[in-house]
Order: structure tokens, then C-alpha cells, then sequence
């Protein structure tokens, strides 16, 4: 199979946001809408525990109800992924939230009624850091545990569709280390490149592992998404030293990468980013430089990660201008609004998505 030369954004039910390939006929302006557990949960009597996690039976059940009830809130849009109703369900996206890199290597998953899982706080220390190796995914309990789960979907589904969070290198880094982890960088760095090197080979030989299992279901997964959300907490030059080498290792490794930037200014990275093969897709927040990322990045997949709070608590007049600002810098690109809890007004989402469509279509009369 050939990769794919776009990714988008893609938010299932009640999972964290993640990238699929694009399917070649995105509008200039596509809207990407997710809500938390807790949105749900405010609706309907789903447990998002640690059962939800471990159980695919639990969560083909659920995810029904959840696309039902976006179906009743949102009819006609696709949200959640409804415009792929067609397709056998996808049972596998927002399992382990972000933490199965992190229980890989042991640390405990923290489960919740109604959010996602949590990694616990315990750290790796100094002379744990310094030994630190790449578990055996043949014997590891964490891993083997979601390959069954992908063997119940294929026995009673058949394709496996969907994606693990796997996050990013310096993500799972700090999971493991903690806030040390930044200080080892400057005054261990032979260490930190241990953490990060047994990191970033879990990261694609687990999602190999995975790819294979699905591609032998007759679902092909071409790509990976490095999630960068602590970029911020280091400067260009310690990402281009320390974390770009990694980011440059998966890109080769998947031949198609997606870049997460959370909603924070991705300007500082955009010219280490820049040097990335294969780059696929890349978002940021509203406060980057979105003509410049478009200048950088012409053929990848643009996408801006706009805050729910933003949309809970501007004026809608607010809203609407930074959405036709996005629009007109950075499209054709995606808007992704995300983790929606249950005090934003649904009239906010139907609002949003009439004016994506108005500003798609006006976008191709004039083309």
C-alpha cells in the first residue's frame, strides 16, 4: 500500500483527538468536532472506566448509544465519525486514552467514571533511567492485553478499524521521568537520549505489531501521529537537538506522519518541522503563525486546534471572526474543536459547522 499524502483530524466517540487518512474530497473548511466522556456521560449512563477500557464488548455497546445520541443532537453531520455509518464500528480509537506507551513500560493506568485514563506519578529514577531498555511486547502484559482485545474484534466484527493513541516521544518521556526529564536534557543528555531512544522504538514497533493485525483484517494503516503537546515546555533548539532526530525516525519508519501541536503557538518548531519528511498533517494553536505554517507546509494537511473555551466563552461575533481569519490564512485546513464538556451550548456546534459549510462553499464558487 501506498501511504497517504493527507492526514485529518479525526475525533471518535468519546475518545482524544487523532489523524485518518483524508479521503481526497475534504471542504476548504472542515470542521472536526469532539466532546469528553463527561459530555456524554451528562446524557447517558456510560461507565468510562477501566471495564470500557479492557472490554470491546462494553465499548461496541457504548459507542452505539454515543452515536445515537450525536445522531439525535447533530443529525446530518458527522461528527464522531457518523459519516462512516456504513463501516463496521470502530471499537478500537480512544483506548488507554494516551497512557499505553507509559503502561508498556509498567506505570499504572489511573481509570476514571467519566474522563479519560490517567498515568500515575511514579517516576523512573536515576539509575532505573540509566538501564532503561525496551520491554520484550512478546511478554508484556499491557500489550498483549490489547491484542486480544484486536482478536475479540476480529471474531466478532471482522476489519479493525481505528487507532491507539501512541503519542509522542517527548510525551511518553515525561510520563515515564517526570519534570526531571527536562533537567536531565541539560545535564544528562546521554541519559535522556536512553529514555527517549527506548521510547520512540516501542512507539513503532508496537504500532507495527498493531498495523500488521489489522492489515491482516483487511484494514491498512499507512501513517503515524507523533503527538508534541509538551514541545512548548523546551525551546526550538533542544527540540531540534534532542527530539527531531526521533520525530525524523518515525517519519522514515512510517513513511507518513501526522504532527499534533495541542492548541499552543507552534511557530518557534515550524522551521525544525520543516525538515521532516513525509509530513502529512499538522496543527497548532490560533496564536501561530498561519501564513507562515501555510508558506512551510503547502501539501501537508493544515489544521487548527481551536479551544472549547474559546467557543463556550467569546461572543459568537468573536467566534465567527477568528474562524473566517483561520479560514483565509490558513485553509484549506481543518478546524478542530475538541474535549467539548457539557456547559457549551449545542446551539455554539450548529452554529460553527453552518459557517464552515457557508465559508466551503463560498470557497469553491470562487476557486
Amino acid at each position: 500500500m501506498i501511504p497517504p499524502t493527507q492526514l485529518v483530524s479525526y475525533i471518535a466517540p468519546a475518545a482524544p483527538a487523532t489523524r485518518r487518512p483524508a479521503r481526497g474530497n475534504e471542504p476548504f473548511l472542515r470542521p472536526e468536532i469532539g466532546f469528553t466522556p463527561q459530555w456524554f456521560r451528562q446524557s447517558l449512563d456510560i461507565e468510562f472506566g477501566e471495564t470500557w477500557h479492557t472490554d470491546p464488548a462494553i465499548r461496541a455497546e457504548t459507542i452505539t448509544a454515543m452515536r445515537a445520541e450525536l445522531r439525535r443532537r447533530f443529525a446530518g453531520s458527522a461528527i464522531g465519525g457518523i459519516d462512516r455509518s456504513g463501516d463496521p464500528p470502530d471499537l478500537l480509537t480512544g483506548t488507554y486514552g494516551a497512557c499505553s506507551i507509559a503502561a508498556i513500560y509498567g506505570v499504572p493506568v489511573l481509570y476514571a467514571r467519566d474522563n479519560w485514563p490517567n498515568c500515575a506519578r511514579q517516576y523512573l529514577t536515576d539509575d532505573q533511567a540509566d538501564r532503561l531498555e525496551s520491554p520484550d511486547l512478546d511478554s508484556n502484559e499491557h500489550f498483549q492485553q490489547l491484542m486480544r482485545q484486536v482478536d475479540w474484534i476480529v471474531d466478532h466484527v471482522g476489519p479493525i478499524h481505528g487507532f491507539i493513541n501512541w503519542q509522542g516521544v517527548l510525551n511518553n518521556a515525561q510520563r515515564l521521568r517526570g519534570q526531571q526529564l527536562f533537567l536531565d536534557m541539560m545535564d544528562n543528555p546521554q541519559r535522556a537520549q536512553r529514555i527517549f531512544r527506548c521510547v520512540a522504538t516501542t512507539m513503532r514497533d508496537a504500532a507495527k505489531r498493531l498495523h500488521q493485525r489489522q492489515k491482516a483484517s483487511g484494514v491498512s494503516v499507512e501513517f503515524f501521529t507523533v503527538s508534541n503537546c509538551l514541545v512548548n515546555m523546551i525551546s526550538p533548539r533542544d527540540y531540534e537537538t534532542h527530539l527531531l532526530p526521533w520525530d525524523r525516525f518515525l517519519a522514515e519508519s512510517f513513511g507518513c506522519l501526522g504532527l499534533h501541536n495541542c492548541a499552543w503557538s507552534a511557530t518557534p518548531y515550524l522551521d525544525a518541522y520543516a525538515q521532516l519528511a513525509h509530513l502529512a498533517y499538522l496543527d497548532m494553536g490560533i496564536d501561530s503563525d498561519l501564513e507562515r505554517a501555510c508558506t512551510l507546509f503547502p501539501r501537508a494537511r493544515r489544521a487548527l486546534m481551536y479551544t472549547p473555551m474559546h467557543l463556550r466563552d467569546k461572543s459568537w461575533s468573536d467566534v465567527e471572526a477568528d474562524i473566517r481569519r483561520i479560514a483565509d490564512l490558513l485553509g484549506p485546513c481543518d478546524l478542530v474543536i475538541a474535549d467539548i464538556e457539557a456547559n457549551t451550548p449545542d446551539d455554539r456546534i450548529h452554529r460553527t459547522l453552518a459557517l464552515c459549510d457557508e465559508i466551503s462553499r463560498d470557497s469553491s464558487q470562487h476557486a
